[in-house]
């Protein structure tokens, strides 16, 4: 993928990009969605459906505590829709149990499985058919699109939120957000998953709950930074 380059512009789109470009040169590629390809491989199923599976169970939870939940299924089940498909509700539910909220997850994952059957679905669905589904809100249904779909809608979660209230002093609704990133960046998909992702990672990193400012790389961008952070 291309490094998007920078715009000499004081624009938003300007500020952005180059805000991209900046996370991307001091993290790296993050490579998100995470997917067991090896697994998938050796078992003849479908990296997508892994997504549309962590993409639910990572609802309200820590991404560590949803690859606790991804092991169990791929050693004690298999990592699949059709596996969810076929599964006892309540067998799912303690495959799943370390992601937290197992009862209402289980019940979901059993209602994606179904909707997305078959898996080919992806391609077509529309973002509004997802958000009508028991459960899925916003963010998820934008996870599945972008990652398992490779769909041009731009994922909006708490530290993304976090992040550009802090560095622009501007706070918006999800739509709101997931507009101004959808007017201001190119439309590439690699892009999309990798400024989401870069985000994120920042968030963790330096733009904490309590903000460690002083070793941010992008601080002097940022309108409410504290360099004594």
């Amino acid at each position: 993928m291309a490094k998007v380059q920078r715009e000499s512009s004081r624009s938003l789109k300007g500020s952005l990009i180059r805000v991209y470009d900046m996370l991307l040169k001091f993290y790296g590629y993050q490579g998100w969605w995470p997917i067991d390809r090896e697994y998938h491989l050796k078992r003849g199923t479908d990296p997508r459906e892994e997504i549309i599976i962590g993409a639910l169970l990572t609802q309200n939870t820590s991404w560590k505590n949803v690859e606790k939940a991804l092991y169990n299924l791929k050693v004690y089940g298999e990592l699949s829709l059709d596996y969810v498909r076929r599964e006892n509700e309540e067998r799912l539910k303690e495959l799943i149990r370390p992601a937290g909220s197992y009862n209402q997850k289980a019940e979901r994952l059993k209602l994606l499985a179904k909707f997305f059957n078959p898996i080919e679905s992806l391609k077509t669905v529309k973002r509004d058919e997802l958000l009508r589904l028991k459960g899925i809100g916003n963010e998820t249904a934008d996870v599945i699109l972008l990652y398992a779909g490779d769909r041009l809608t731009f994922v909006i979660d708490r530290y993304t939120q976090r992040f550009f209230q802090r560095f622009y002093n501007l706070s918006l609704s999800y739509e709101g957000l997931k507009t101004v990133f959808e007017e201001n960046l190119p439309e590439d998909i690699e892009v999309y998953k990798e400024f989401h992702a870069l985000m994120d990672e920042h968030a963790k990193v330096y733009c904490r709950s309590i903000p460690l400012c002083g070793g941010c790389p992008i601080r002097y961008m940022c309108v409410s930074a504290s360099p004594s952070s």
